[in-house]
């Protein structure tokens, strides 16, 4: 039997390629593989016999690194999953003609410094870009691979997410390098420094970027009630699990400064729902700590929106509406073209309304002191700005609500998890979650795992957190993302010269094509 060409074709290698990285994030964690996960795309790509064909493969590695890295939404929003690999996939083209132009053997020393530098600020630009929410937004950004790690984790607070994920592409760009080569010469030399640097980049920056000094510290107590489908016996499990922290309950000891519940963690609008909001309060008031809790809320002639409510014994003292909504789940991009899609899929019927940015809640600790907490919900802890504006605006504390529930089993709760950790080293600030059915989590200022409640389980994960300063800035926060745009001038650069290499080799073609012409005529050549 004969198989057709079409599935011969290289550019499945590139799908699957595309696919490999995919297993450094959560759950396989096998993080590792990161820093070498794409040399087997690099390779189908620099083998293409044009560029052309090189530009297309690159497209299908990065339909097959989205793909991936979406699957596990496939039950919700079906066949888009596809669709955004397909559609978003073809971001990688300039990563495939800049992977083809420089690291195509013959390789020189000048090539391989470009391609060291040049290939990395393409991967970068392809991750800004489709972090634009519109896009999808920025999950699994290569960099975030690196959670369980604070020693790398520590380029996040010199450069964000972003310089983390540059490193991993050169690392994987140096080991190109050195398996083209195969002998010893400049270029391996220069790849081999290289992987080296980058390697190595990450345990200096911990050593030069100590820890902002604690100024205080604080207990937070985190509620998960589990897998529990009715909204109001969900409520009622927040309830019980709350009241333990209260004297005489099984963790009366603990003593919280501030309680926070996972994402639509209320069935109903406290500002409707007066009975459960003095419950609350009554509960707040027992244990000595403002509740954060989170609810689903259509005010009057608006649309649906979701709300973090801060709850105190007093009332509510803060509220705070999501931003940055979940793409099918929460609202549908391009709705009028891809409406069609809640005809096949779970996904969203309508729109979310969404808030208007990033600002504080004022919380108080039990002693009644200032505790200024940026407080986001969910998917808004893929988006590295969020976290940095609610830094610069003074917070000592990053606090997430998720709920996850919809994807339990799957890798996207523990990719959502994995997303505070890099958050946290970024800031320089203790980042916690707490999520309805897990994952529960909390993570000190360089992104060490503190406290961690898995999908499985149910109850009140609590922690003691060292809090800096509210004024306290990484060299991230004050200078926010110079590298994403350090990346778009090496590229448009890189694009410049090209072009103008590409028009002078075409101007001598055509000079040495009409001084053949005069030769043929019997005129004399100067």
């Amino acid at each position: 039997m004969t198989v057709p060409r079409w599935l011969r074709s290289p550019r499945w290698l590139a799908l699957l390629a595309g696919a490999l990285p995919v297993l450094s994030f959560p759950a396989p964690n096998l993080e590792w593989l990161a820093w070498f996960g794409l040399v087997p795309g690099l390779l189908v790509i620099v083998r293409a016999a044009t560029v052309r064909e090189g530009a297309i493969r690159a497209w299908w590695l990065g339909a097959g690194y989205l793909i991936a890295a979406l699957w596990w939404m496939a039950p919700e929003i079906g066949p888009a999953v596809l669709l955004v690999g397909a559609v978003c996939g073809v971001l990688w083209v300039p990563f495939g003609v800049a992977a083809w132009q420089l690291l195509r053997p013959p390789l020189t020393w000048r090539r391989v410094l470009a391609a060291l530098v040049v290939l990395p600020s393409c991967w970068l630009l392809v991750e800004w870009i489709r972090s634009w929410q519109a896009l999808g937004g920025p999950w699994e950004v290569f960099g975030a691979s690196q959670w369980q790690h604070p020693a790398f984790l520590a380029l996040g607070a010199v450069g964000g997410v972003w310089l983390i994920s540059w490193a991993l592409i050169a690392s994987n760009v140096a080991i190109t390098v050195l398996l083209l080569t195969r002998r010893v010469c400049v270029q391996a030399g220069l790849g081999a420094a290289a992987l080296v640097a980058v390697v190595g980049a990450g345990p200096l920056a911990f050593a030069l970027t100590p820890p902002f000094a604690a100024v205080r510290q604080a207990s937070v107590a985190l509620v998960q009630p589990g897998i529990i489908t009715n909204s109001t016996a969900r409520a009622n499990a927040s309830e019980s699990l709350t009241a333990q922290l209260s004297r005489g309950g099984s963790l009366a000891g603990v003593r919280p400064d501030l309680i926070v519940w996972g994402e639509s963690s209320l069935p109903d609008s406290l500002f409707l729902d007066k009975p459960l909001l003095s419950r609350i309060e009554a509960l707040s008031a027992k244990d000595g700590a403002e509740i954060l809790v989170n609810q689903d809320t259509t005010p009057p002639g608006q649309g649906h929106e979701k709300w973090a409510v801060l709850v105190s014994r007093a009332g509510i003292e803060g509220t705070y509406i999501k931003t940055r909504l979940v793409p099918f789940g929460e609202y549908i991009p391009f709705r009028q073209q891809l409406g069609w899609l809640t005809q096949i899929s779970k996904a969203a019927s309508s729109n979310m309304v969404p808030g208007t940015g990033a600002h504080l809640l004022n919380a108080s600790d039990r002693a009644g002191r200032p505790l200024p907490i940026g407080v986001l919900i969910c998917f808004e802890a893929a988006f590295p700005d969020m976290a940095r504006v609610d830094a610069d605006k003074g917070a000592q504390l990053i606090v997430y609500q998720s709920a996850t529930s919809t994807f339990q089993g799957t890798w996207g709760p523990d990719q959502a998890g994995a997303l505070a950790a890099v958050r946290a080293a970024e800031t320089g600030r203790p980042v916690v979650q707490a999520a309805l059915t897990g994952v529960s989590v909390a993570f000190d200022a360089r992104g060490r795992q503190l406290a961690r409640m898995g999908q499985s389980d149910h109850g009140v994960l609590t922690v003691r957190l060292a809090l800096p300063a509210g004024a306290d800035r990484t060299v991230y926060d004050q200078w926010g993302d110079y590298v994403p745009w350090t990346s778009v001038a090496i590229v448009l650069l890189c694009a410049l010269i090209g072009a103008v290499r590409s028009r002078a080799i075409r101007k001598r073609a055509g000079a040495g094509a009409d001084r053949t012409a005069e030769y043929a005529e019997g005129q004399s050549v100067p």
